[in-house]
């Protein structure tokens, strides 16, 4: 796994431009900066107490505590340190020490997402997890150890290529009722594993202006239609969409396994973040990548409240659209679709936009029903054949209903008892393609669908 961020330096004195030097128009952008253009000046100075937010990444950075020391003084932020327990750093394990090798790449890293997270939610405390090394698994360890440490909200600005076997390490990741955000990358059109599982949040990157209007900011794709660096995003090889993901299923081409992404926020370096780091840079630099916009988008749902116990936040944004500022313009690659391009309403570099308030990282205040997608899946005319369709209920319920449209002759569905999860099993008859949609629904009458294809061979 690789982090998925850029530096762009700017010769500094301290935390103030060096002589001669001056902030161009957009960029390097401050706490404040960020507050307005994602109307959360209100949100940030007044909420998150009691939240902590954690933050995952290989190796130590040494200068981490200093440095956000720095940061936080500089821009008047309430002071988070390990002596007011504001700050925790800790292994994969969980213990103060050993910590890591250090190593300055991945702790250029640390220092932004820290600085990130106090931009955002200054009140906020945060758990700095560090993995062993760069490996999946370490890194997967270090999410389950945040976790099982009480966090909600877990930052992940790191991923790597979508690779056969990656689904060895998918259940790292699968965590219901917390937050878990996946920096999509910044090599521009094309998925990114672990940002293309349905469990998380996929979180894309924009390129961040002043702009005369009633917003005064106007975001486009971070990347170009040439390809290059830009957000990453596209259509997986293999992984399920989520249920609630049903915006591209349709679509001509079309993406009927998982889409990335579902957010985004500000990314491109040439429209940066201000951070301060010592570890290897000068101190201040302005740094940009979906690894600035993963923390931002982390920071903001704890800023908007507790997640549901049994649901996938990755999902809030598509109940509440309307609450992000759509992003239109741009393109991360020649793909020529609304795959690599900003068109209106939902798109793959920044699904349906970027955070207009909390509103639309907040949960449901009813009850929620989750179908976890099984994927494509392939039977035999004449063989038995079932498949498990996992369900969740955001009330604790001992089972749900569940009913199929589009099952193959000879197969039926059917709730498993003592548990929320449905099963489809019997023997097929007529080989063919079927697209089904499973609906669950507890006593209550809320309900969750998923959608996914059976292939029956002769």
């Amino acid at each position: 796994m690789e982090c998925m961020s850029i530096v762009r330096t700017v010769r500094m004195s301290g935390m103030v431009p060096a002589a001669g030097i001056k902030p161009s128009t957009n960029g390097f952008y401050t706490p404040t900066n960020l507050r307005k253009a994602y109307k959360l000046v209100s949100a940030s100075a007044h909420r998150g107490k009691g939240k902590t937010i954690a933050i995952v990444d290989a190796f130590n950075d040494p200068r981490a505590a200093a440095d956000l020391k720095v940061y936080r003084s500089h821009f008047h932020l309430p002071k988070c340190t390990k002596a007011n327990h504001c700050l925790r750093i800790v292994n994969q394990k969980g213990k103060a020490r050993p910590l890591p090798a250090n190593r300055a790449d991945w702790g250029m890293e640390i220092s932004l997402d820290l600085d990130m997270v106090s931009a955002i939610c200054p009140k906020c405390h945060i758990l700095l997890v560090e993995a062993k090394n760069n490996s999946t698994n370490n890194l997967g360890l270090a999410v389950n150890r945040a976790v099982k440490m009480g966090a909600k909200y877990v930052s992940n600005s790191w991923g790597g290529p979508e690779s056969t076997g990656q689904n060895s390490f998918s259940h790292f990741f699968n965590h219901p009722g917390r937050v878990i955000n996946f920096a999509s990358g910044d090599a521009g059109f094309g998925p990114t594993f672990p940002a293309d599982l349905q469990y998380v949040t996929s979180i894309g990157g924009t390129h961040l202006v002043h702009k005369a209007g009633a917003r005064g900011w106007k975001e486009t794709v971070w990347g170009s239609s040439a390809g290059g660096d830009g957000t990453a995003s596209g259509c997986s090889a293999g992984e399920a969409k989520p249920s609630w993901q049903l915006a591209d299923r349709t679509t001509s081409p079309g993406c009927t396994t998982r889409t990335e992404n579902d957010v985004a926020a500000v990314a491109d370096p040439n429209t940066g973040v201000l951070i301060y780091d010592t570890f290897g840079l000068p101190g201040p630099v302005e740094v940009g990548g979906t690894s600035a916009a993963t923390p931002i988008i982390t920071a903001i749902f704890a800023l908007a409240g507790s997640p549901k116990t049994r649901t996938y936040p990755a999902e809030y944004s598509y109940l509440r659209k309307s609450h992000l500022f759509d992003v239109i313009g741009g393109a991360n690659g020649p793909c020529g679709t609304y795959l690599c391009q900003g068109v209106s309403h939902f798109d793959g570099p920044t699904g349906f936009g970027t955070p207009n308030g909390t509103t639309a990282f907040r949960a449901s205040s009813g009850r929620m029903v989750t179908l976890v997608d099984p994927g494509t899946r392939t039977a035999t005319a004449g063989v038995a054949f079932t498949v498990k369709i996992n369900g969740l209920d955001s009330a604790k319920v001992s089972r749900l209903h569940f009913t199929a449209t589009g099952l193959p002759a000879g197969l039926s569905i059917k709730a498993v008892g003592g548990s929320t999860n449905g099963l489809i099993s019997g023997t097929p008859t007529t080989a063919g393609t079927y697209n089904l949609a499973v609906t669950a629904k507890d006593g209550s009458g809320a309900k969750g669908v998923t959608h996914f294809t059976i292939v029956v061979n002769p």
